[in-house]
């Protein structure tokens, strides 16, 4: 399991063996299965989760109790309530796993004190978050100035994987469209 995060690591920072060590003590493996949450809206956050294995989503529901899909998050990437992890705020948002799941925690404090310790780990996590900022800024810009078509074919080249792990439901929200036209788009696409 923990290889997993070194090798996702090793692409953007190098780490010695006593610097992997450090690194792997902070971490705390755990285990969900499918429709369990990870994180409710309203409860105080102090991890950040790195996924090894399965499949989440982070979804805002208001008061009318409609959902908004945020994020999806697979194999290598990062998920949490990151406003409520940073400023100890209850979470806005729900984290739910869509597939059975295996993550990796790192508690709030532990990470601030790794960047004390090893900075590299400020620059590795500097990077994952320049690059989130990057592509929801893309996912906006996305959803103001293309169709439903556009988004979905965006949405299919950068993600193929996710298209037969997650509900053509939670898809079609994420793309800001209803399930009928997900299902005329991939018609017109056959």
């Amino acid at each position: 399991m923990h290889q997993k995060i070194l090798d996702h690591v090793s692409h953007i920072i190098d780490l010695n063996e006593s610097e992997k060590a450090e690194f792997q003590s902070i971490l705390s493996p755990l285990k969900l299965s499918k429709k369990e949450y990870l994180i409710k809206s309203g409860e105080f956050v102090h991890h950040n989760f790195f996924v090894v294995k399965g499949c989440l989503r982070a979804f805002y529901r208001d008061d009318q109790e409609n959902e908004a899909n945020l994020q999806f998050a697979m194999e290598d990437w990062w998920i949490s309530d990151y406003e409520a992890l940073k400023d100890g705020i209850p979470a806005r948002l729900n984290v739910e796993c869509l597939e059975d799941c295996e993550l990796l925690a790192i508690h709030r404090d532990a990470q601030e004190e790794l960047y004390r310790r090893i900075p590299k780990f400020e620059r590795f996590f500097r990077i994952k978050v320049m690059n989130s900022f990057i592509a929801l800024r893309s996912r906006i810009m996305s959803n103001l100035q293309k169709s439903g078509k556009e988004r979905y074919l965006e949405f299919y080249d950068h993600f193929p994987e996710l298209e037969n792990r997650i509900a053509n439901y939670h898809i079609a929200n994420y793309l800001g469209i209803k399930p009928e036209s997900l299902s005329r788009i991939r018609k017109e696409l056959i």
